[in-house]
């Protein structure tokens, strides 16, 4: 829930990054998120995980209790519990993948960690890595992209957040691993609440809900089959121009 969040760098308070931004996205919908490069898509999303506090306003999260506490009176640590982040740029460590999947979790055994690549269709992948588990990775060289990619998916499912934030990469992936990666987008998104900064026609289509931002403002927000209708809505324009155009 946004309630007229505002947010300015501190050192130009001159320039609001968002303004009155104000939404409520109920529990297991999912959210597309558009716009150009420097409309506040970005900055909205790492609001979200406390990277910075809102200027004004208020964002606050929904518990099982039906309940919403302001993020300000959340750890970082609780938060990071609650709320899943996946960016396009994964960060890999010298390990591993077991630990990569774990983050270093010693409490999360093979079983599990097996379970959940097999429950996002990742035993293939998996299978295909010289030494399963056991693969030591070396940042940066031993995956692809798009394997780097489905590993971030692997880490965020065995956390099991309650709300998922996905920045999704728009390089262009191999037809097999991007078929990997829609399939374990899929699974992992099922019954999740999530926020996808959209940059591709076919993670648009996952959504419930659209919102287009422009300079820091929500200029469109709505169901998006009835926008995807609605010859004058900018979404309807939109998909006629192509997402990967309008987003840039």
């Amino acid at each position: 829930q946004f309630d007229h969040v505002a947010f300015h760098y501190a050192d130009d308070l001159d320039t609001a990054i968002l303004a009155d931004v104000t939404f409520t996205l109920a529990p297991g919908k999912i959210l597309g998120l558009l716009g150009r490069t420097g409309s506040g898509k970005t900055t909205l999303t790492r609001l979200l995980f406390r990277f910075y506090d809102p200027t004004a306003g208020a964002i606050r999260l929904g518990g099982a209790d039906g309940r919403f506490v302001d993020l300000r009176a959340t750890s970082q640590a609780a938060i990071r519990q609650r709320v899943g982040l996946v960016t396009q740029e994964v960060q890999l460590f010298h390990a591993s993948v077991r630990d990569n999947l774990t983050l270093f979790n010693d409490a999360i055994d093979d079983r599990h960690i097996l379970a959940a690549l097999e429950e996002l269709g990742l035993t293939g992948w998996l299978a295909g890595l010289p030494d399963g588990l056991d693969t030591r990775l070396e940042a940066g060289e031993s995956l692809s992209a798009g394997e780097a990619q489905l590993l971030a998916l692997g880490r965020v499912f065995l956390a099991d957040p309650g709300l998922i934030i996905l920045d999704e990469a728009s390089s262009r992936l191999d037809p097999a691993t991007e078929r990997l990666l829609e399939q374990a987008l899929d699974r992992l998104l099922a019954g999740r609440t999530a926020v996808i900064i959209a940059h591709r026609l076919g993670t648009v289509q996952r959504a419930d809900e659209i919102m287009i931002m422009a300079d820091g403002h929500i200029v469109e927000h709505g169901d998006r089959a009835l926008l995807a209708a609605d010859p004058h809505s900018q979404f309807y324009r939109l998909l006629q121009t192509g997402l990967e155009q309008a987003s840039s």
